[in-house]
């Protein structure tokens, strides 16, 4: 398949993504985590704290502090088991899907991300690890000193040395591959892109400042972290630091060293490291694999700043509702991890006051992170915009709006109650959309940054549409709703709908948020 009738067919004819006759072999699914052997481990403390608060500053990080910052991030959390009504003859019978769950969100709760890290600690050996987040543990890939290394593989676009730790997430694509087929490419880089998310706020909390770097010598990464790029690669590199910012570097004389991912691979020797998933069989991907090679970077001549230019704008020539601005909204970001799940069937139709729907529009675009597109303190709106459809809020008449963060105000695109439009859009009608008054869009380029970035430009976008998404939901539950995102829909229907595809913009994913009933279901932390 053309990789460009690749990315029509994920966004625009989904059903044409996977064979026609694909069945998915639930007995040969992988684990939900990536297990070593063989390899020194290092425990972590599982005394996690039950809510996240701010470090003393100038102290020195412990490993214990990294330890809570993985867990929060992307350990186990949760054991769970839902009663599903099964659709046979015989009435009443039901059968339990067992989950372990995590704090972040994921398309069918697969987890296909990975966490590596790189760390400089005075309490543990320096080197690479992976985190094993089924025992809690790092174990140690490679040990060593490889500030210059990385930051070369990173362009020089930032200064590791101030850095105790860079965290690095990979997609394993099997993970998800053995259920959603090609369709999870689309899946992978949004739920990358919630990860970082998930990152980026835990790390906001504690004291840590934070860079997100989505350009980088992906064999060269992949080789220090002993990955296949066949079967895992890195998507994300996020540098810490206990400094108030992680500095980026600056070239004197405006000289910029050429870098290539074959000079730097010669530098290291090759990992062999035995890992394991359970599965009995792995089917090929070859779509996968395609697109991951024609997305990656090979020199560091590659890398590019991304204009202004290339933003969502929003068109003044319709009536503006503006929002009130409201103090800002603190929350115990510890307690909404816990409580945020996405409700369902189990959404209750309710009104959404005007307050709730400013704070959680405010809010979700509140957040600057450092990024290597545009070299400063980016903001994901640059990139992505929020549109929706709006039943039953206070002071705003049902309608189709889209959100100017610039000015806190909707733009009306059209009245009218959208919500049976929106229900005959699902493919998997598995939300009642007549029961939520927020129906969300997270709306960029139908180009998917390919002028710029090529074909990575695409899982760029998907991550920065993660990133919105992980907000908007945590935003949603610290305000007693629930959000809950959704790829089985009709991407044409609801650009249509905004009027947005004349514009060259598309939905990249549809978000009902609103009032839900509590779930039945069993349900047991796995924090000690």
């Amino acid at each position: 398949m053309e990789l460009e009738t690749f990315i029509h067919h994920l966004h625009f004819d989904t059903e044409k993504v996977a064979p026609p006759d694909w069945q998915v072999d639930w007995e040969n699914a992988p684990l939900p985590y990536k297990l070593y052997r063989g390899l020194p481990e290092i425990p972590l403390n599982a005394d996690v704290p039950l809510t996240l608060s701010g470090r003393e500053a100038k102290t020195e990080p412990s490993r214990e502090e990294l330890g809570h910052f993985l867990w929060y991030v992307y350990g186990l959390t949760q054991y769970s088991q839902i009663a599903l009504i099964e659709d046979t003859e015989e009435k009443g019978a039901v059968s339990y899907a067992q989950l372990l769950r995590r704090f972040v969100p994921s398309g069918g709760a697969l987890y296909p991300n990975e966490l590596y890290v790189y760390v400089k600690l005075k309490d543990t050996p320096m080197g690479i690890y992976h985190y094993d987040a089924a025992h809690h543990r790092l174990l140690l890939l490679r040990e060593g000193n490889y500030d210059s290394y990385l930051s070369r593989s990173l362009g020089n676009s930032c200064d590791l040395s101030d850095c105790f730790c860079t965290v690095f997430v990979s997609t394993l694509f099997w993970k998800n591959f053995y259920k959603y087929n090609n369709f999870s490419y689309r899946l992978q880089g949004l739920d990358a892109g919630v990860l970082i998310g998930q990152s980026l706020e835990v790390a906001k909390r504690i004291g840590f400042s934070t860079r997100v770097c989505y350009q980088f010598l992906d064999r060269s990464i992949n080789h220090l972290l002993g990955l296949s790029d066949q079967d895992e690669s890195v998507y994300a590199v996020i540098p810490l630091s206990v400094n108030q910012n992680v500095n980026s570097v600056r070239n004197n004389h405006n000289r910029v060293e050429i870098v290539s991912a074959t000079e730097l691979c010669r530098e290291v020797p090759l990992l062999e490291h035995v890992s394991y998933n359970r599965s009995k069989r792995v089917i090929d991907y070859p779509s996968l694999r395609k697109f991951n090679e024609a997305s990656m970077f090979d020199t560091t001549e590659s890398f590019v700043k991304i204009k202004k230019d290339s933003s969502v704008k929003l068109s003044l020539d319709s009536e503006m509702i503006f929002l009130p601005f409201a103090e800002h909204f603190s929350y115990d970001l510890a307690s909404v991890f816990r409580e945020r799940h996405s409700p369902d069937i189990d959404f209750l139709m309710g009104q959404v006051s005007q307050t709730q729907l400013s704070t959680l529009l405010k809010e979700t675009f509140s957040s600057l992170y450092q990024n290597d597109l545009d070299g400063t303190h980016g903001n994901v709106e640059s990139r992505v915009a929020l549109y929706g459809s709006f039943y039953n809020v206070e002071g705003v008449p049902n309608g189709a709006y889209s959100y100017d963060n610039a000015t806190h105000a909707l733009r009306r695109i059209t009245q009218g109650d959208f919500r049976e439009f929106l229900q005959n859009g699902l493919t998997m009608p598995n939300v009642n959309l007549f029961q939520v008054p927020l129906c969300l869009h997270v709306v960029g380029d139908r180009e998917h940054l390919k002028k710029e970035l090529g074909y990575r430009g695409y899982r760029i976008q998907q991550m920065e549409a993660g990133i919105l998404l992980q907000r908007l939901l945590l935003v949603s539950c610290a305000l007693g709703m629930g959000g809950h995102p959704l790829l089985g829909f009709d991407a044409n229907r609801c650009d249509g709908l905004y009027g947005i595809d004349s514009k060259e913009k598309t939905s990249l994913i549809q978000i009902p948020v609103g009032p839900y009933r509590p779930r039945a279901w069993l349900k047991g932390s796995l924090i000690s």
